[in-house]
């Protein structure tokens, strides 16, 4: 058995072309979703990029790992103390040493280790090849390493392969040479002039349109696809085609790994997965070119697996955990689930079709705000914690069926609707609680500490920013929020 992950930092799924985008960015992803299943309704349940594959890794929630933001203590995985034995839990129980257990070779192609201090990250690999760039590097510098090892292992049997590309994350790094196949292409057409305008004058918060550099509208010259701020439709193409150039760029170097793969006599008989570690804001909650909320832009996530004589062709609609993963492997692999995982085997999905999907998920954001959302039926509610200096209400909620990017807040409309889901998000926490030995939930880890990390200790430059751009109007509200930040 040889299988394939690859692992697409950022990559939206509703931006490729299996999941019904227009623009063509993904031919080579397009066609292995054609020869296997893909799922519709895929979350991570942790974001952004550490919670996210920290949840990968070691099969558990956050709340239970411990890492649920960028800097903290909640940016480490919790130690299991006096009941750690010779080796760690993640020795046997991580994603990568399923693969082991069951006899295979596993490697690694991806620097994320080194990127977040992550050494969690790397238990369980075989071979770990760290392209050296902690996240930025481009395709080019990627792929070369990922040849080399298939020229090297290929043909030989039982090996799990894990790589991962950056090109989708911000600054949109595409080489000026590749071009813009979609100069032409029409924009969202979701983002009408009214959208625009509003998104440009009112909206405030980090990675808005006039600050897309987080607090500031300062550029990166060796990055042209990633601007500053944006303020007219211009603009808004630079962001939109920047990012969809490091998609399909993206997928142009997959392509050629498909290719040498084929030329070892390997693919046809591969396993190969497809999906990511977040999905990316192109203008949800006013929110551009960043993955920094518990929403539908930043929290769904693609899952594409070809696994030849399973399901072919088909979609599945169900809601899955990206953990949810480990344990449909361990299942297809004839091994039992590890006791520390929290994901359930949605195998039967691959095996049969069938649906077995959740009713519903939670899904958590504490490194740019805090929040911890519920996605059910069709809608997504979204609880507030700290806003981030984006002026979020308490609670949101969004039908994504009529308003995919989140433009109509129904929460005030629909409280019945509230009230279920806070149901389920404390029926969740309940279980979360009771099933680990600690007695502290990492997200208040996060807010008694100051706040989440890419937002703690800037609102008083920040304030300066919205005075420059005619957004005063917006600083006594963020003062009473945040007290704490103006006294310090």
């Amino acid at each position: 058995m040889r299988v394939l992950l690859l692992d697409l930092d950022a990559t939206r799924p509703d931006h490729l072309g299996c999941y019904g985008y227009e623009r063509n960015t993904s031919p080579n992803i397009d066609r292995i979703a054609e020869e296997g299943v893909r799922f519709t309704n895929y979350y991570t349940s942790d974001a952004p990029c550490f919670p996210s594959r920290t949840a990968l890794m070691t099969g558990r929630f956050g709340i239970h790992n411990g890492v649920v933001g960028h800097g903290g203590t909640a940016a480490d995985v919790r130690h299991e103390g006096a009941s750690r034995d010779f080796n760690s839990r993640l020795n046997r129980e991580s994603f990568p040493a399923l693969f082991r257990s069951a006899g295979m070779k596993t490697a690694l192609v991806s620097p994320f280790g080194e990127r977040h201090s992550a050494w969690t990250f790397y238990a369980g690999f075989n071979e770990i090849h760290n392209t050296g760039k902690g996240g930025g590097e481009s395709a080019e510098e990627v792929t070369p390493v990922v040849q080399d090892w298939i020229r090297q292992n290929a043909k030989k049997d039982d090996w799990f392969l894990y790589v991962n590309y950056w090109d989708p994350h911000t600054p949109y790094r595409a080489p000026v040479e590749f071009g813009n196949p979609f100069e032409n292409d029409p924009l969202p057409a979701w983002i009408t002039d009214d959208v625009l305008q509003e998104h440009t004058t009112h909206k405030v918060g980090p990675h808005s349109a006039r600050e897309i550099n987080m607090y500031d509208n300062r550029t990166d010259p060796k990055y042209p696809r990633h601007p500053g701020e944006f303020t007219d439709r211009e603009g808004l193409r630079t962001v939109i085609d920047g990012y969809d150039c490091g998609i399909r760029y993206m997928d142009e170097h997959i392509g050629m790994i498909f290719r040498d793969l084929e030329e070892q006599g390997v693919m046809d008989d591969l396993i190969v997965i497809i999906t990511a570690d977040h999905g990316e804001n192109m203008g949800e909650l006013g929110i551009y070119g960043e993955h920094g909320t518990a929403d539908q832009g930043t929290c769904r996530i693609p899952m594409i697996i070809r696994w030849p004589g399973m399901m072919k062709n088909h979609v599945d609609n169900g809601l899955h955990y990206h953990l949810d993963l480990l344990p449909t492997m361990a299942e297809l692999l004839g091994k039992a689930k590890a006791p520390s995982w929290d994901g359930d085997s949605y195998a039967a999905a691959l095996t049969s079709g069938e649906d077995c999907g959740r009713e519903y998920l939670v899904v958590s954001q504490c490194a740019h705000v805090c929040q911890r959302s519920v996605r059910f039926g069709d809608y997504l509610y979204i609880r507030t914690y700290h806003d981030g200096y984006h002026m979020f209400d308490k609670e949101m909620l969004f039908n994504l069926k009529k308003d995919p990017h989140e433009q109509h807040n129904l929460a005030q409309m629909h409280r019945n609707l509230c009230k279920e889901a806070v149901y389920c998000l404390n029926e969740w926490h309940d279980e979360m609680m009771s099933t680990m030995p600690f007695d502290t939930d990492p997200l208040w880890t996060v807010m008694k500490e100051g706040g989440p990390y890419h937002a703690k200790g800037h609102l008083q430059k920040y304030v300066g920013r919205l005075e420059e751009t005619g957004r005063a109007y917006a600083i006594p509200e963020l003062k009473r929020r945040h007290p704490a930040e103006f006294r310090n």
